[in-house]
């Protein structure tokens, strides 16, 4: 059987993309390939087609990430029925997710970082204004959330 996961972010050129590289790295680091579909996508379309930012390719290349090859893409009704789990980095994604959900779509929406185990860190913030220390804040938060993310997928 085939879980398959969505990580949401605004633009999909920051967050998300570190979180569907890192849980990648994981499940791959696991063994794990076989058994999970990942992907990422935005609420927004301002950066549709674009590679991720290069300060988040920096980041995440500096922990053996390479999230390069990706190109944003928006989040579509489709995903809804064809993903299991649609995790947004952050409570308005969150919204926007729930708002746009179809309904009878059976996709669960959760926040990402809940999986981390830390009731502080509910949110991955937008690095997108800020500098090196963001996005590196954002490869951690990842980390932390699909890690904890693969431990409870893989106890199923």
């Amino acid at each position: 059987m085939t879980t398959k996961v969505l990580f949401v972010c605004l633009g999909n050129i920051c967050r998300s993309p570190t979180a569907e590289g890192v849980f990648r790295k994981l499940v791959a680091d696991a063994g794990l390939s076989a058994q999970f579909e990942i992907d990422s996508a935005g609420t927004g379309s301002w950066h549709v087609g674009e590679a991720p930012d290069k300060r988040a390719q920096q980041a995440c290349r500096a922990h053996g990430i390479d999230i390069s090859k990706h190109r944003a893409r928006r989040v579509r009704a489709a995903d809804f029925e064809s993903f299991d789990l649609i995790l947004a980095c952050d409570e308005q994604n969150l919204r926007d997710l729930t708002d746009m959900k179809p309904q009878g779509a059976t996709a669960e929406i959760r926040l990402l970082m809940p999986f981390a185990g830390n009731p502080a860190d509910r949110v991955v913030p937008d690095p997108y204004y800020g500098g090196p220390g963001d996005f590196e804040n954002t490869v951690q938060r990842a980390c932390a959330a699909c890690a904890g993310l693969l431990r409870q997928l893989s106890a199923k």
